[in-house]
């Protein structure tokens, strides 16, 4: 007995040292490595994350360096889309009527827009329960859920029944060639269906982390180009020859500063 115990420790110190030394690894790396079962994997870094050695994930684990570097990077992010959400308010009067699609971040500038009286429809389930300035009055399109988003023939419809003046917009991605890409394709043709129909700016939300180089020249299913005046609003920490070449495309670059950074 006392020598399968030495073997078990053995064992999960030699996974604690790959975890620490991988910064990040997966259940089927460990059970390949130590020839054991996921089961057995499984009991192993949960005994170690009971000692607050390592943090485990979906699927793996992460050394304790990287779940804390993880850590720090989100609540980067947070900082630097509810900066993006802020400044974007600064674009919204009195008495607009606005369209938001299925972005958090553009969501959220709804939370800034003080004693503003403004109509939104958007598609986003994310704004069902949210408390927004008395003055904002939000008007879901329905539809088919995918995910936080309404998409599908229903919303179509809706859309092409009403008139905004301005629109706000997030996406998956936003490359240096001028191309926006989305998780849910579907939602493309939801945007254009606006977007053609307004006459006014269009306004993109993202921040730095989903400005990105094309490597290639396919065109992903998923994108699309918006021919219009767009104005991307980012953060200070988006790269600077990525936003040259936007500006190249002839998109408007705000980068907005953040603090506590």
């Amino acid at each position: 007995m006392k020598n399968n115990q030495k073997a078990v420790q053995a064992r999960r110190q030699q996974i604690l040292q790959m975890v620490r030394d991988a910064g990040e690894i997966t259940v089927t790396d460990i059970a390949q490595a130590h020839n054991i079962s996921d089961m057995t994997v499984r009991r192993d870094l949960q005994y170690l994350e009971n000692q607050n050695l390592i943090w485990r994930t979906h699927g793996g684990a992460n050394s304790i360096d990287k779940a804390r570097e993880m850590k720090r990077y989100g609540e980067e992010i947070t900082l630097c889309r509810d900066a993006i959400s802020e400044y974007a308010a600064r674009f919204v009067n009195d008495g607009d009527t606005l369209f938001i699609n299925g972005s958090r971040t553009a969501l959220n500038l709804l939370r800034h827009l003080g004693d503003k009286k403004v109509f939104v429809y958007t598609n986003n389930a994310w704004s069902v329960g949210e408390r927004y300035p008395e003055g904002v009055t939000v008007c879901l399109t329905g539809g088919e859920l995918r995910n936080h988003v309404m998409v599908g023939e229903y919303v179509m419809r809706h859309l092409l029944s009403i008139t905004v003046n301005k629109i706000f917009i997030g996406c998956a991605a936003v490359y240096d060639d001028g191309e926006f890409r989305y998780d849910i394709p579907t939602e493309i043709g939801i945007n254009e269906s606006l977007i053609s129909r307004t006459g006014n700016k269009l306004y993109v939300l993202a921040d730095h982390s989903k400005l990105l180089r094309r490597s290639g020249h396919a065109n992903f299913y998923g994108s699309s180009t918006y021919e219009r005046e767009i104005t991307l609003i980012t953060d200070e920490k988006a790269d600077a020859a990525t936003l040259e070449k936007l500006r190249g495309r002839g998109l408007e670059i705000i980068a907005v500063p953040i603090s506590g950074k």
